[in-house]
C-alpha cells in the first residue's frame, strides 16, 4: 500500500482458511541502523511505521503480530501478552550479521518472558540490492525449547503447539500478573542522600 506521502507500510497478514484477511498489522519499529561498516538501513525513508499492537483470534488461541525489527522491543511482546496473545508471529528478514548474533536469542526471550509461543519465519538468501539474510525459520515453545530450526535453506518446518503449555508455563512463572508500574531515575538526576 503506498501512501499519500509516497511512502508504504510494512504489513504483516493473518488469512483465514477461506483465504480472507483475518488480521493485519503495519510494523510499529523501523529499521534504521547502521549494523556494520559500509551498509546501513534507512527504512523510516520508504516506510511508514504503524501505531497500533494487534491480538487476532485463532482457533488455537490469541496471535500477536509483529514484523522483523519489532523483535528488539520487548515491551511491545508484553502488551500483546496481555492482550491475550499465546502466540507470537515474527516474520522477518534478520541480516546475518544480526542473525548469528541476536535471532536465536532474541527469538527465545520473547518466548520465555511472556510464557508464549514463537513463530518466527526468516527470510534466506540475497536480497535485491545485495543484503544477506540470515534464514533459520523458528517455532519456539513457552519454556524457550527450540522445537524448529529451518536452517539456512529454504523449506518449511512444522511443530505441534498445544494451548496447554502456555497456561502451564504462564502458571509455573506468572511474570504476566507480576508486573509492576515504575519509575526511572536517571542517571544524571539528583539523589537524595537517606541520613542515618
Amino acid at each position: 500500500m503506498v501512501r499519500a506521502d509516497g511512502k508504504t507500510v510494512n504489513r504483516a497478514y493473518l488469512i483465514d482458511p477461506s483465504g480472507s484477511i483475518a488480521a493485519r498489522y503495519d510494523k510499529i519499529h523501523l529499521f534504521d541502523v547502521d549494523s556494520e561498516p559500509g551498509k546501513d538501513y534507512r527504512e523510516s525513508e520508504i516506510i511508514a511505521p504503524g501505531n497500533l499492537a494487534v491480538v487476532a483470534d485463532t482457533p488455537w488461541g490469541g496471535l500477536g503480530l509483529s514484523v522483523c525489527y519489532d523483535v528488539r522491543f520487548p515491551h511491545l511482546y508484553r502488551e500483546l501478552a496481555k492482550g491475550g496473545a499465546m502466540m507470537l508471529a515474527v516474520p522477518a528478514a534478520f541480516t546475518r550479521l544480526t542473525g548469528r548474533a541476536h535471532w536465536h536469542v532474541l527469538i527465545r526471550a520473547r518466548a520465555i518472558e511472556n510464557g508464549a509461543f514463537v513463530l518466527a519465519a526468516c527470510q534466506n538468501g540475497t536480497l535485491r540490492g545485495g543484503g544477506e539474510c540470515f534464514g533459520h525459520s523458528l517455532i519456539v515453545d513457552p519454556w524457550g525449547e527450540i522445537l524448529a530450526d529451518a536452517g539456512e535453506d529454504e523449506g518449511f518446518i512444522v511443530a505441534d503447539i498445544d494451548p496447554g503449555a502456555v497456561v502451564a508455563a504462564r502458571r509455573r512463572i506468572p511474570a504476566l500478573a507480576h508486573d509492576r508500574p515504575f519509575a526511572v531515575l536517571a542517571a544524571d538526576a539528583p539523589r537524595r542522600v537517606a541520613s542515618a
